[in-house]
């Protein structure tokens, strides 16, 4: 087993009326290039760790040009393919104060929509690979997408591989048939590590377990005994204040064994989008290189600190991470 880390999921273009403006008012958008599992990727890369990307991606200067941004973090591309279908979109306009955010997509005809289970060598594609992390996302685009992260994640099972995933359920996708629900159960059952709380197992399991601390520990444990294969489940918690004050905290479970974090209060919100995935990638990171509850910790000082940064994906290092979760939170200018 190495060091790398690979990631699996659809590369998106974001698009955004620049300075809090609707759509209605504005002439102009800026864009970012981002991605669930992208934004892990690119956030553990910045951290220093060794990351491979696989997707598909289109086949122009549109698809060209995201590849070439996914380079510049030093991720291995190499099992990123081409097709002749457009690069997935998404619209955001952006929350302030009361106003809440708004988003909307256009991703389920894209490139990565169209990938093919025989587009991926996969046992190339995890050579040297310690971590593989999914999210639930991928499967809901199309079933070409869930075809070809299921044979993945057979062949990571079978290499040995940590299988790391948010099984985020989102009931705007999943068109092509199939039910969120029983794909995503599915899947899990592959993996050794959920990143998820009472929401995510309530949806995958059918359960209506509470959210407070009691119901999360019940709904790990009903959890692991319907998945046996999951060893460990790490839970965000945000708490919005407004759209502009955000409190973060991170829980987990693991062998029986209950911990939290302190809450870490973000104010104001420069971006909301990507904190998640930020979270995920710095308990990946944490996991790497700490025990299980440094790990946590580390992993909720990056979602919080992600909160500060525009864009989809958290350009801060390991470094800027240890700082908050240590206690500098003053941001004090570093000379």
């Amino acid at each position: 087993m190495g060091n790398t880390i690979v990631t699996f999921g659809e590369v998106i273009m974001r698009l955004s009326p620049q300075g809090n403006r609707v759509m209605k008012q504005s002439h102009e958008m800026e864009f970012f290039f981002g991605g669930t599992e992208l934004n892990v990727a690119s956030s553990l890369a910045t951290m220093g760790c060794s990351v491979r990307y696989v997707s598909s991606v289109s086949e122009d200067f549109v698809g060209e040009s995201a590849v070439s941004f996914i380079k510049s973090f030093g991720i291995d591309t190499q099992f990123i393919t081409q097709n002749e279908h457009p690069l997935g979109l998404y619209f955001l306009e952006a929350g302030s104060s009361v106003r809440a955010g708004r988003i909307a997509y256009n991703r389920l005809n894209g490139s990565f929509a169209n990938i093919q289970p025989g587009d991926v060598d996969w046992k190339k594609a995890l050579k040297g690979c310690r971590y593989f992390h999914w999210t639930g996302i991928s499967p809901g685009i199309s079933e070409a997408a869930y075809e070809t992260l299921k044979e993945g994640l057979k062949t990571a099972q079978e290499m040995g591989i940590y299988i790391t995933t948010d099984p985020a359920y989102r009931s705007n996708l999943w068109k092509y048939g199939k039910r969120g629900e029983e794909i995503l159960k599915e899947l899990v059952s592959y993996s050794t590590l959920f990143i998820g709380g009472v929401n995510e197992i309530n949806e995958i399991l059918g359960t209506q377990f509470s959210s407070d601390k009691k119901g999360f520990i019940e709904a790990c444990k009903e959890l692991k005994q319907q998945i046996p294969s999951i060893q460990k489940v790490f839970d965000k918690i945000r708490i919005g204040i407004t759209a502009s004050t955000q409190q973060t905290q991170g829980r987990a479970l693991v062998r029986d064994n209950y911990f939290e974090t302190e809450l870490l209060e973000v104010s104001p919100v420069i971006d909301r989008i990507g904190t998640g995935d930020a979270f995920a990638a710095g308990l990946i990171y944490g996991l790497m290189n700490f025990d299980d509850e440094k790990a946590l910790k580390f992993a909720n000082a990056a979602c919080a600190i992600k909160h500060t940064i525009p864009g989809d994906i958290n350009y801060c290092s390991a470094e800027d991470i240890l700082e908050l979760m240590n206690g500098s939170s003053g941001g004090r200018i570093k000379r």
